[in-house]
C-alpha cells in the first residue's frame, strides 16, 4: 500500500488542475464539465500521479500516471471517492467507464447495467439495483397496448401536454417517465407536480420517476468521447439499451417523442431513436410540435419569458395548471433562479 496522500482539489487551484488535465490527456480523456468534487494523489515531489472525481452520485474522470501503474493507486482513489459519497449520503453510486476497464470496477464491487458498442459501460454498486427497479415498474403493467413518453418538462408546457394527449389517445396505457435528476433550472419535485397536474384529465396515464437509469444530458459523461456529437450519440444509444429493458418490463411497444426543430441534441437523439428502437421491436413515433404565435412551443422559450417576466405571453405557451403555479408565491425561488441564470436556452 502506497503512502501517497489524497487531497481535494479546488476550482481555484490552477496548478493542480493543469496537472490533472495533463494526466487525463495521457488516458485519452478530458476533464468533464460537470464535476462537484475532484481529488488527486501527490508523490514526494508534489506532482500529481492519480486523480478521480464525482458529480452527483456518479464517479468519473479517473487516471493514474504511467510511471505508477500496478501500485493500486486507482483502487485507493475509488475508495476515497466512495467515502466522500457516503459522507454526502449517496449510497447508490454509478460510474461510466471504457469497456477495457469494466473488469477492474467489477472487482471493486460495481455491476454492469448496460454497455454501448465499444464506447462505454454504465455500472452501479448494487448487484440487483436495475433488476429491482424493473420489478417495481412491472407492478404498474396493464393489459392492452402500452406506450411511453420520457420528458424533462423544464417546465411543463402546452407542447408537453399536446404530446401526452396525442400519445394517450393512441394507446390503452401511457407511461410517462419524468427525468428525476435535479440538473435543470426547474427542480424535479416541481416538474413532476406540473406533469401530474397537466395530465390529470388523461385517465390512462401512469407517471413514473425516471430514477437513476434514464440519464439526462447533464449527467451523461463527455470526458472520453471524441466530440459533442459522439457524446450525444453515445448517450442516445445507452438510453435505448436501458429503455428497451424498461419497455420489456412494461410490455411497451411504442415510444412517442416530440419533433425537435431547434435543439441539435434532441434532433440527433430523435434520429437515433427512429433508427434503433424498431430493432428492439419498439415503434418510434415522432409527433409534430404544437405551435403558438407561429412558432413551435418549447420549454426554452418559456424560460426566456420567465427571465423577462412576460407572463402575458407565457399564458399562450403553458397550460392553466403551470401558469397558476408560476404566478404563485411557491414559484418565487424557481423564477429567481431562472432570472439569475446566464443561459436558459438549451441547444
Amino acid at each position: 500500500m502506497s503512502e501517497y496522500a489524497i487531497s481535494q482539489i479546488y476550482p481555484t487551484d490552477r496548478r493542480s488542475l493543469a496537472q490533472i488535465d495533463a494526466l487525463l490527456k495521457q488516458e485519452g480523456i478530458s476533464r468533464d464539465a460537470n464535476l462537484d468534487y475532484i481529488c488527486a494523489m501527490y508523490d514526494e515531489d508534489y506532482q500529481i500521479i492519480a486523480t478521480g472525481s464525482c458529480f452527483a452520485n456518479t464517479l468519473r474522470c479517473f487516471a493514474v500516471s504511467s510511471a505508477h501503474q500496478g501500485e493500486g493507486l486507482l483502487n485507493q482513489i475509488i475508495t476515497h471517492l466512495m467515502e466522500v459519497q457516503y459522507q454526502r449520503g449517496n449510497l447508490h453510486l454509478f460510474l461510466y467507464t471504457k469497456i477495457s476497464s469494466a473488469k477492474f470496477f467489477r472487482d471493486l464491487g460495481f455491476y454492469e447495467i448496460a454497455r454501448v458498442d465499444d464506447a462505454l459501460v454504465f455500472m452501479e454498486n448494487r448487484r440487483d439495483g436495475f433488476e429491482n427497479y424493473l420489478a417495481r415498474l412491472s407492478l404498474s403493467k396493464r393489459d392492452g397496448l402500452s406506450a411511453a413518453l420520457v420528458m424533462n418538462a423544464n417546465p411543463f408546457t402546452l407542447g408537453h401536454q399536446y404530446l401526452a394527449e396525442t400519445a394517450a389517445s393512441r394507446c390503452d396505457t401511457l407511461h410517462i417517465f419524468v427525468v428525476s435528476e435535479d440538473a435543470s433550472l426547474v427542480p424535479f419535485s416541481v416538474r413532476k407536480k406540473l406533469v401530474l397536474a397537466g395530465t390529470a384529465h388523461l385517465p390512462n396515464v401512469i407517471c413514473h420517476d425516471s430514477g437513476p437509469y434514464i440519464i439526462s444530458n447533464a449527467t451523461f459523461p463527455s470526458y472520453f468521447l471524441k466530440d459533442q456529437e459522439s457524446v450525444i450519440r453515445g448517450h442516445a444509444r445507452l438510453d435505448l439499451v436501458i429503455f428497451s429493458r424498461i419497455a420489456e418490463a412494461l410490455s411497451i411497444t411504442c415510444r412517442y417523442v416530440g419533433e425537435e426543430p431547434k435543439s441539435q441534441v434532441t434532433g440527433i437523439y430523435n434520429q437515433i431513436m427512429s433508427q434503433e428502437l424498431p430493432k428492439a421491436g419498439i415503434q418510434c413515433v415522432v409527433v409534430p410540435r404544437r405551435q403558438a404565435m407561429e412558432q413551435p412551443i418549447s420549454a426554452s422559450t418559456v424560460r426566456q419569458l420567465l427571465k423577462k417576466g412576460d407572463f402575458e405571453t407565457l399564458g399562450r405557451l403553458v397550460p392553466p395548471t403551470t401558469l397558476e403555479y408560476l404566478k404563485s408565491q411557491e414559484a418565487a425561488p424557481v423564477i429567481s433562479k431562472i432570472r439569475q441564470a446566464e443561459e436558459v436556452v438549451h441547444y
